[in-house]
This record gives C-alpha cells, structure tokens and sequence, in this order.
C-alpha cells in the first residue's frame, strides 16, 4: 500500500513538470510590412512564445524573429508559412529533445559544479559554503527575501579594508529560463578568488575594488524552471483576481515604466508588473543599489541570448550623456572576449540595437548615477537559444571573463 502510495506521488509530482515534445522553434525572416503583421496576427490568434524579441509588439521589419510554437499548432502555422512569401527556418526541431540535450556534461561528483547548470538549492548550498572560504576576500548580506521567501543573498568580493571602496555590481538570472547566466556568476565569484594573488589584473581589482555579486536575482522563476515549466521566464508573484503569475523583472524598474517594449496585461511574459518596483526582488535590489549609490562606480547585468553587450538606453532612442566613451569600452570588452573563442558580439545602446524596451535595471542604475552601465547577452545567436548545452558553459564563461575585465579595468583607471 506504502509502495503504491508513492508511485502515486512520483506520477504526480511528474505530471507538474511541463512538457515540450513535438514544440518547434522557427526563425521568422520579416521583410515586408505584411510579414510584420502576419506574425503579430499570428501571435494573436494562437498561444507562442517568443524568444527574439520578446513579444509580438517588438516585431519589426528586417529583425529576425525566433519563436516557439506548441505541438498542437505546428499544422496550422507551418500551412501559412508555406503561403506566405517570408523566409523561415526550424532553430529547433523537437524542444523537448533540446531540453534533454542541454544537460550534456557527464554527472560530477561534487552536488555543485562550475560546468553544469546547478538547480537553486546546490547554488544557495554553494553561496554558503564559498562565502566562508576566505574571510579575507568574501563575505555575504542577505538583502531581502524573494516573493516565495527565498534570501537574496549579494556576495561582497574585495580584500578586506577599513575603509569603503569604489565597487561594481553585477547580477544573473534576471529572466529565470536563461540558465547560461546564473551559470557565469558562479564561475566569476571562483576565478576571483582563485587567481587573487596570481593573476595582476583580478588581484588589482579586489585591492581597489569591491564586486557585489547577485548569483541569482528571480530565485523563484529559476527554481521553477528547474522543477515545474523549463520556459518560464518572470517572477512568480500572483495578485489576486488575476490568474496570471509573476512579473517580468527587467520591465519592473522605474525607467521609462511601461512606456514602450512591455505589456500592461499580467499574462505576457513582458508585464511590467502593477507599479514600479511592485516586484520585491526589484525593490530589495533597487534599495541595495540607492543605498551604495555613492560607491557604486558600475553595473553589469548578464542575460542570454544574442551576443550582445548592451548600454543605455533602452526606453528611449537618445544617445545617453556618456554615449561615445560608453560605446569605445563595450567595443574593446567585446574585442576581449572575440580574442579567445572568436565570438562574435554586436555592441550599443538598447534601443537602436535591438528594440526599444522600458523598465530596465541597465538604464535605471543609469539614470540613478552609475555611468558604467552595461547588459550582456551571452551564448548563443538562436542554434540553442535559451538552452545552451552544458558543454558551451566553460568557454562562455571563460570568454565573458574577458569583457568584464576589460570593463572593470576602465572602471579603475576612471574611478
């Protein structure tokens, strides 16, 4: 009875998990005016998700378009496809072969490993035990709980000092399906530590320099993702009389709010939440960064995917204040990073690069005061997309090294 007892909660606890065989990813190749409105129509009518750009509304002439579209209404869109005239291509051929696939690294033996995608109870095992490993370089602070209740827990890197010093600020997982991203803060935080002391460049940083790291900013989305739906991709907050969930965290920030490239309807993956900062694991971060404002000299947010390194703005077509030298190091950063694997990365201001999108933390921590301002999007260009194998961590780690490097040495040498 015992026995089968469980077996009933094994197939139940299966049955939540979100499936995805027989969904396909294509790439839409919009040329004309008409392109732009089928695609628009199309999303519409039936239920698809897209991946680039990231709503229907975004859409524009010449701006590929990668889109994920269940099992169910395969028939049907490929039929108009094949009737109208624009170029499209299969990314992805069974997504849930690809989700498979991804975890493509050999188990290790450690339960937390730098080249695998670690699930949020290894990495909050792995933040408790890295942060009392060396007091002298590493110390923590919980800066709030998520929705669910979760800690926020910012990791402080620097030698110990009396005093205060200039830091930087960088955060993963802002969107919980881009696993590349919570992946790349971990491996930052250890190549820290490990080549303090042998590596001139790192070891000058921490002298100088405080980094605050946030290994994973939607804990409650990135816990879903590995546990419930592998495609989610916003908070998991729920007002009541709504039947929708969460908020998109990288439209909650009080930056053009809602103006332009984000949704007011709670069910879009772009929702920009009820008011600024209505999302807690915006506001908890929002009031770390106005608390350190005075010291905080830049600010890296790590997203995937594209291959891009962005900078303000975002929410509005104006070339920021700082425009030109902004640009020169986001250039440099991205010939950094070219340097070792030969990846390819498009660098410039939001808006004009990609699409205009309101409400990001990139252009808030801006308009605050932090000048050096900056998003990456990492691996890859849509082959994958959101679901990098494991094998692409190491090197995408390796090379966006790099970048923030480059980026931080500017910062020093302009503090």
């Amino acid at each position: 009875m015992r026995l089968l007892l469980l077996l009933g909660l094994v197939a139940l606890g299966l049955a939540d998990i979100t499936r995805f065989e027989g969904e396909k990813v294509f790439r839409l190749k919009p040329v004309l005016d008409e392109h732009v409105t089928l695609i628009k129509e199309l999303a519409s009518s039936i239920e698809v998700d897209f991946w680039s750009p990231e709503s229907a509304e975004l859409v524009n002439v010449d701006v590929d378009v990668d889109v994920r579209v269940p099992a169910m209404y395969l028939d049907m869109v490929e039929t108009i496809l094949q009737q109208s005239d624009m170029h499209h291509e299969v990314l992805i051929e069974d997504l849930q072969s690809a989700v498979d696939g991804q975890l493509d690294n050999k188990p290790s033996p450690r339960a937390h490993s730098y080249t695998k995608y670690n699930n949020w109870d290894n990495v909050q095992s792995w933040i408790a035990s890295i942060s009392s490993s060396n007091s002298n370089l590493i110390s923590k602070q919980v800066i709030g709980n998520t929705y669910e209740g979760r800690p926020m827990t910012v990791l402080k890197l620097g030698k110990a000092s009396g005093s205060t010093k200039p830091a930087i600020f960088m955060d993963c997982g802002i969107h919980a399906r881009e696993w590349i991203s919570p992946a790349f803060c971990q491996w930052f935080v250890k190549e820290a530590l490990s080549t303090y002391g042998s590596d001139s460049q790192m070891t000058g940083l921490l002298d100088q320099m405080d980094v605050f790291v946030l290994p994973v900013f939607n804990i409650d989305g990135y816990d879903f993702t590995h546990n419930r739906n592998r495609m989610w991709r916003k908070t998991r907050s729920k007002k009541s009389g709504s039947s929708c969930y969460g908020a998109d965290p990288n439209r909650n920030f009080n930056a053009g709010w809602c103006t332009t490239g984000a949704s007011s309807n709670p069910c879009s993956d772009t929702f920009c939440g009820y008011r600024p900062e209505s999302e807690i694991e915006v506001k908890n971060v929002a009031d770390f960064i106005r608390r350190n404002k005075s010291v905080l000299k830049a600010y890296i947010t790590v997203h995937s995917y594209s291959q891009l390194l962005l900078f303000p703005y975002s929410y509005t077509f104006s070339l920021a204040a700082d425009h030109s030298e902004l640009l020169k190091v986001a250039e440099g950063a991205s010939a950094a990073l070219r340097s070792l694997y030969g990846t390819r990365y498009t660098s410039g201001p939001g808006a004009a690069t990609i699409y205009p999108a309101a409400g990001g933390s990139d252009d808030w921590a801006y308009d605050l005061g932090v000048k050096y301002s900056y998003t990456f999007e990492l691996r890859d260009t849509g082959r994958y997309g959101f679901l990098l194998p494991e094998s692409q961590i190491q090197p995408t780690c390796e090379e966006t090294m790099l970048a923030v490097k480059y980026i931080a040495a500017h910062v020093q040498k302009n503090l």
